[in-house]
């Protein structure tokens, strides 16, 4: 099992989902953050609205599969997310020790789903 956390551009995210559904992926958790990378902070435009400072606008799509699905994920979300700009975002693939459904109680790779 692994967890994948990715970090990208906000105007990419209904690509990045719709991406994930086509190769099978359905359960995504997905948060609104803000971070810098190699572009530290340069201003851009986000929707009309030039962003300034030193954090900008990121998402946080998060993800836990079984070992088959790490690498279609992963395509996925690279494939979605990419435009060949600088920021563009990370994916982090890591190890998932266990996983626990709340409602039934099951563990490991049949909580996942």
């Amino acid at each position: 099992m692994k967890y994948i956390i990715a970090i990208i551009q906000p105007d990419r995210l209904n690509e990045v989902l719709d991406e994930l559904e086509k190769r099978e992926v359905h359960l995504a958790t997905v948060t609104q953050c803000m971070g810098r990378g190699r572009q530290k902070g340069q201003a851009e435009v986000y929707r009309g609205h030039k962003e300034v400072g030193s954090l900008l606008r990121k998402v946080k799509v998060e993800v836990a599969v079984n070992d088959d699905y790490v690498q279609p994920t992963v395509d996925a979300i690279t494939a979605a997310a990419r435009t060949e700009h600088i920021g563009d975002g990370k994916i982090f693939v890591l190890d998932l020790q266990d996983c626990i459904r709340i409602r039934t109680g099951e563990t490991g790779n049949v909580a996942i789903g």
